[in-house]
């Protein structure tokens, strides 16, 4: 059942945010070409001739490059970000990809910011019909050319910087140069003249009154535009897990989820049980969920995640009332908080921030260096 369900080893099979980044991770030319697609083992456990042939040649380029003394520096430039960002959003990836980039970026002393990945989704239409959202697992997209093929595609519409340097050696186009698009007799890969959802339609960032430093929606072509109800308010994953269980949360409500930010979890925990437990209550396409938390790759439904300034440094979220309205507005972008001017400052003056829940050791030290969200939540 489990091999019928969610087919091979490894990672989860499908878009999830383990291989949102190995994808990322190939876009950016920083692993072999196929190998992020690649299965890992055969149904009898045994490891595939491919995921070999990944191993043997990521040594032989390992060796490659410090023969010619390239760096990561030299491979993983603002380009190669754009391409990373590139094929998550052509595969409709996981909120996670935005957090994880932005974290990359600032060690390797990239400028990209949450902007960029506006920039970049308004350019690429979502492709790839793959779960959460979606009906195949990578081992499908392996069937069909795998990753390189992807890129080709994306490559040839010129959406992917074909000179960025890679692992090995050569480019990103040198890489593809033999690589043939045939999307003939398949499903999972739509084209990008007919796509699944149009450019702009997949990871979406957020702003408005409550999160003026940003936000990430993971839309995956749904058709929403305006989501307006009343807001319930919990202080924790566990609240809004019992609420729900307990049948508690109506169509229409709006779910806030704060103090679980980088600062306020510590560490971002990630919504999955509340958004799963939605989804079985036949509440996914009716019920909101906003948190300064994040989500696991798996989540779908009307989630918004990141949303910065969290909480716990007196973010808006924090002066969120039960039954306040709330709107999410696609169209501008936004998510807005429907309260009157005088009240919103009122509470502001009135909010005291709640006592850290680790007053020593290696969490505490991680909650006082740790950065917004939309930054990456990176500590230096």
């Amino acid at each position: 059942m489990e091999c019928a369900s969610c087919p091979n080893f490894g990672a989860c099979g499908g878009m999830y945010t383990a291989n949102t980044m190995s994808s990322a991770i190939e876009a950016m030319g920083m692993s072999i070409p196929g190998s992020s697609s690649n299965p890992a083992a055969n149904y009898d456990n045994s490891i595939t001739d491919e995921k070999k042939a990944d191993v043997k040649q990521s040594v032989e380029s390992l060796f490659h490059l410090l023969k010619k003394g390239i760096r990561a520096s030299d491979i993983m430039t603002k380009e190669a970000f754009e391409n990373a960002i590139t094929v998550v959003m052509a595969l409709g990836g996981s909120t996670n990809a935005v957090l994880h980039l932005l974290s990359l970026a600032h060690e390797a002393q990239v400028d990209l910011t949450i902007d960029d990945f506006t920039r970049i989704g308004e350019k690429v239409p979502l492709i790839g019909d793959l779960k959460p959202s979606g009906k195949y697992n990578m081992e499908d997209i392996y069937k069909i050319g795998g990753t390189p093929m992807v890129m080709k595609l994306l490559l040839d519409a010129r959406l992917l910087h074909g000179d960025c340097l890679t692992v090995t050696g050569k480019t990103i186009a040198e890489n593809l140069a033999d690589i043939k698009v045939d999307l003939k007799g398949q499903d999972v890969l739509y084209s990008l003249e007919k796509p699944l959802a149009p450019a702009g339609r997949h990871l979406v960032i957020m702003r408005g009154n409550l999160a003026p430093e940003g936000s990430v929606m993971k839309l995956s072509g749904k058709e929403l535009k305006l989501h307006k109800g009343p807001a319930r308010v919990f202080e924790s994953e566990e609240g809004v897990m019992e609420a729900i269980m307990h049948g508690k949360v109506k169509k229409g409500d709006v779910l806030i989820v704060r103090y679980e930010g980088p600062k306020g979890g510590p560490g971002m925990r990630e919504m999955l049980s509340p958004s799963a437990a939605l989804m079985g209550a036949g509440l996914g396409k009716d019920v909101a969920l906003l948190t300064d938390g994040r989500f696991s790759g798996g989540t779908h439904g009307i989630m918004v995640g990141h949303m910065s300034p969290e909480a716990a440094l007196g973010g808006p979220l924090a002066f969120v009332h039960e039954g306040d309205i709330i709107e999410i507005d696609l169209n501008k972008k936004e998510i807005n908080a429907l309260v009157e001017k005088e009240e919103w400052e009122g509470r502001q003056k009135g909010w005291k921030a709640p006592e850290p829940k680790y007053k020593n050791g290696v969490l505490y030290k991680y909650t006082k260096l740790v950065s917004s969200a939309s930054k990456g939540a990176v500590t230096s």
